[in-house]
Order: C-alpha cells, then structure tokens, then sequence
C-alpha cells in the first residue's frame, strides 16, 4: 500500500510537471487581455463563496472600468445577463456592468465524483487541466482564484498573469492531518482508513507530501486574501508568503438584515439553519439535537419549528436531502422540521426575520457568513464551537455575550432548549449585541478592506 501512495504522489508530481509544461508552450503564444478573469467552476453554488465571487467583480469593476471582466465557470447554461440577474437576485449585488463569460467544458476533472480515492490530488491536477483550458481561451492580465484552486496559479503565472486569489478553506491543513494521527473518522477521512494505524500511516504520508505540493504552488500568488484568522493561520503555516497575505472577511448582507425588527413571536418559536446540503455541514446533528431538546421540552412551552434552508448543487446533494428526510421521519420530528431548496435572496430575508435562533455545525468552518446572517437579522447563534465561529464571530461584544457555542449533539440541544426558556429581556440583550458585532462583516467593510488588498495589484505594471 506505502509502494503505491507513492507511486501515486511521483505521477501526480509528473503529470503536474507535464501539463505546466504545456501551459508554458501554449502560454509564449497567448497575449494577454486587459482583463481581470475570475475563475469559479461553479458559479451556481449559492453559497458564501459565490457571493464573494460578485461582490468581487462589482469592486473590480467599480476600481478599473476600464479592464474587462471575465468569469471563467463551467455552467453550461451561464450567460452574461443570467449572472447579472444571479448576483442581483440571490445574493442583493448590483454589477456594474454584465461580465463576459467563458464556459469551460471540461469540469468533470475538478469534480469530486471523478476521484473516489486519492480526491484531493486528483481535484488540484484536474484544476490544473481546466486552468488550462480557461486561459488557452482568454488570457486576461489578472488572475483572480475565487473558489481555492491554488494548483492553478504556477499555470496562471507561465500564462503571464499577475495572480490574486480569495482563499475560503485551504485544502489541507494541520487540524486534518491531526484527525488521521488520532483516526478520527469523518467525511475527509473514511471510518476504514480510521480504523487501521497501517492505513492511517499512508494517509499521512500522502497528507504531508500533499501539503507540501500545495505550499508549493499556493507561493505563486501576488496576493492571497483569506477569510478568517483561522484560515490565516493554516495558509501562513503552508505558503510561506506572510507579506502577501491579507485577512478580508467576507461579505455579509448586514444592511438589509439589521433593518428587521428584534422581536420575534413567542407562539411559534422558528430555528433556521442556512448552509448548502453539503457532507461537512452536518445536517444530523441539528436534526439528533431538536429531537434531542423536544424530548426534554417543559409542556408549558411552545414547541419550535426548524427551517433548513439551502441549495443543492447536483443529484449527489438532493439524495443527501432525502436521506435528511428520511432521519427526520426516523427521529419523529418530520412535521416540526422544513427543507427550503434554492430559496431567493428575498425570501431568505424574510426567513431570517423570524427566526430566535440559527444553528450551525460544520467542524472548523472557516468563516461562516450565515452565522454572521443570523446576528444581523436578530436570531441568536448556536455554533459549532470551532474554527472561525469561535475565533472571529461568536465573541463577546462589549462584555456581553452574542451567542453559543457547541460541539455535541446534547451541547446543541441543551442551547435550543436555553433559548426556548430565556427571558425577553435576556433575549434582547443578546441579540443587541450581536447585531453590533455583525457589523465587523458589513459589504461595506469587505469593499473597503477587498479594495486596499488589491489596488496595489490592479494600478501595478
């Protein structure tokens, strides 16, 4: 098995040699554009990367009309117009003028169903392929990676482009190799790997090669922007590049949100959970921690409703939703639980808006911009007690306290049922000072931070 993984890293090492090699031939003939191209396979995701991703291309826009704007995404029904009306619907973001569009046929390499093991080496060599195809097509002056593709910036750099990316999650890190030295099984490490030290061994040797690789390539950024003090510190850790990082937390809607009112009805209580129907957003556990808390509920009090509002990405997603249907019935909570697919940016609001509470349990989120969502529009966070909902959101603001933190399933429900039975002056307070501390997460904030990260970059010969 150890004879094998590393046969399996030296091709991948070979082909990422090889097909760099390529993009430098085809790069001596391709001339670049005035143009900022972002590349985002997936410009239908729906979730906080996306919205990155438009508030982006609003700031380039606003700071050099004068470059072209191209998104590089593999949504075969994408058109310039569509994305403008997707900005502006989903996500409230005004473009300031529809962006050009570049489809690129081949993203089934960068897919996770493509590689059943060996999935990280396999997506980083595949983006690669498919930066390829991007640029052969339009080789714009500046490279902008919103969606942490870092294999591709050594292709984007031999392509003549100045290279800036968004980072949301590194691909690897620390706190993963951690898991497989202590065999904890999850959905990045499977309960059979978990289970054998011989196996567990293997994955960290491939873990350790790996990121190495990707420190590697990650180095080739001009600027690597980076959502959290979390995600910072991993990408610090593996790039080595500290003078070109800067922290710009991403942007949260808080505008529209904190325009709604504190009060919430007390008849009906409504948690929401905002987060894509994803493996590491833990669905399960919010559903084990309702049932949970209404088992322990006091008669005298009302009971809640859960609204799971998210999108799907493919078929692979809307089975994971079923599945989540399935343990609700299980559970006995199926008539207290509702699943919202593709929900507009409007109707999220309104959504928001009577909820008391929002719930969160993906381990070392990142950021978590529907945490942040929650504060704004007045529901009280329950998030998991890590990453970037520990480090930069769920903080006391002035003293006081703006939320909860939790890990286990009855750490979860302990949290929903102190919510049902706090006072509404409690309530209040709580909520008060969260709605302030969101505002550390404003577009606003994000603008004015986004741009002072990349004006040197986009005003730069």
């Amino acid at each position: 098995m150890l004879e094998f993984l590393l046969l399996v890293l030296v091709w991948a090492i070979s082909a990422l040699s090889g097909l760099i090699a390529a993009a430098w031939l085809k790069a001596r003939s391709s001339p670049k554009i005035a143009a900022v191209g972002f590349f985002h396979p997936y410009t239908n995701d729906g979730g906080g990367g996306e919205r990155v991703l438009w508030c982006a291309v609003k700031a380039v826009q606003g700071e050099r009309p004068d470059l072209r704007s191209v998104v590089f995404t593999g949504d075969h029904d994408a058109t310039s117009e569509g994305l403008v009306a997707r900005a502006r619907d989903r996500f409230g973001v005004e473009l300031l003028s529809p962006p050009e569009v570049v489809i690129l046929l081949r993203r089934k390499w960068i897919e996770e169903r493509t590689y059943p093991r060996f999935t990280m080496i396999g997506q980083s060599l595949g983006s690669v392929y498919l930066a390829w195809e991007a640029l052969s097509t339009l080789a714009p002056q500046f490279y902008f990676d919103t969606s942490g593709y870092a294999f591709t910036y050594p292709v984007a750099k031999l392509f003549g482009c100045k290279v800036m990316c968004y980072t949301h999650y590194p691909t690897i890190s620390t706190d993963m190799i951690s898991r497989v030295c202590r065999r904890s099984a999850m959905y990045n490490n499977d309960s059979a790997i978990a289970r054998s030290i011989w196996l567990s061994r293997c994955k960290i040797i491939y873990y350790t090669v790996f990121s190495w690789i990707y420190g590697f390539v990650g180095s080739f950024s001009d600027l690597a922007m980076v959502n959290s003090s979390w995600t910072r510190s991993h990408i610090e850790k593996l790039w080595k590049i500290p003078d070109r990082i800067r922290r710009v937390y991403p942007p949260c809607d808080t505008s529209a949100l904190q325009a709604l009112p504190l009060e919430r009805q007390k008849e009906a209580p409504v948690f929401i959970s905002v987060a894509q129907f994803r493996p590491e957003k833990a669905h399960t556990v919010q559903l084990e921690a309702l049932a949970l808390a209404l088992d322990n509920l006091d008669m005298s009090l009302p009971r809640p409703k859960l609204l799971l509002v998210g999108s799907c990405r493919h078929d692979e997603d809307k089975e994971r939703v079923r599945k989540l249907k399935e343990i609700c019935s299980q559970l006995g909570i199926d008539r207290d639980v509702k699943f919202l697919i593709d929900v507009t940016y409007r109707e999220l609001v309104q959504l928001l808006g009577t909820a008391v509470a929002g719930l969160h349990s993906m381990v070392d989120e990142h950021f978590g911009i529907s945490i942040v969502e929650y504060m704004a529009a007045g529901a009280i966070p329950i998030a998991h007690n890590s990453a970037g909902p520990k480090m930069d959101i769920v903080v006391d603001e002035d003293g006081q306290r703006t939320g909860f933190l939790a890990e286990k399933t009855e750490e979860y429900a302990n949290a929903i049922l102190a919510i049902l039975q706090m006072p509404e002056t409690e309530r209040l307070a709580i909520t008060s000072a969260a709605r302030r501390r969101a505002e550390r997460f404003s577009e606003r904030k994000f603008f004015e931070e986004f741009l002072a990260a990349v004006c040197p970059i986009l005003h730069s010969r």
